[in-house]
């Protein structure tokens, strides 16, 4: 059971300020998922908080804050920017991967992987959030049933393994499925 508005505020300010300090340090930061920790963590024992009350408490000090909130910067998705990355790995590109994730505050995202060979490694080209696919040129258009942050990042990496003249994996376009197959196990 969640909280009303009335009852979230009056818990709130019963709080003691270095408390509500640590919580509105993480909610200026953009750090969410630290806030919605904070709270879960004073907050599940004494009075019953669970995750989405927590998720509930920090959106309303994201709306107090509004936008003196320093948010995280986006991924580009711009062919260029994702070129000039994957020639920066240490090692050769041999593949492009879209691989679902996710959390309590971003929902399902999909990260964008160049793989590498000599050294074997993953390295994270992007992250496409849904705020990131909005401003995509073109992604809010035509994706149909599919999650719009699936649509945009499979057109940003098999862009990218093109002008790399590699191959594009992603396992599960349709569906936020983070435990599909990958390239490599």
């Amino acid at each position: 059971m969640t909280m009303n508005k009335a009852a979230r505020t009056a818990w709130w300010e019963s709080l003691p300020t270095g408390i509500r300090d640590e919580i509105d340090g993480y909610v200026l930061r953009d750090a969410l998922l630290g806030a919605v920790g904070v709270v879960t963590d004073i907050g599940l024992v004494r009075h019953g908080i669970g995750i989405a009350t927590a998720q509930l408490i920090v959106g309303d000090r994201c709306h107090h804050y509004g936008d003196r909130i320093a948010r995280m910067p986006q991924s580009p998705l711009d062919l260029e920017s994702l070129a000039y990355k994957a020639a920066g790995c240490a090692g050769r590109v041999v593949a492009i991967e879209a691989v679902w994730d996710g959390d309590t505050v971003h929902d399902w995202f999909v990260d964008l992987l160049a793989l590498t060979a000599d050294p074997e490694e993953e390295v994270r080209m992007a992250t496409v959030h849904h705020s990131t696919a909005q401003r995509y040129p073109g992604g809010d258009e035509g994706h149909g049933p599919r999650p719009l942050v699936a649509v945009v990042a499979e057109r940003a990496g098999r862009e990218l393994a093109a002008h790399l003249s590699v191959p594009f994996h992603f396992a599960s376009p349709d569906v936020p499925d983070d435990a599909a197959p990958r390239l490599r196990p």
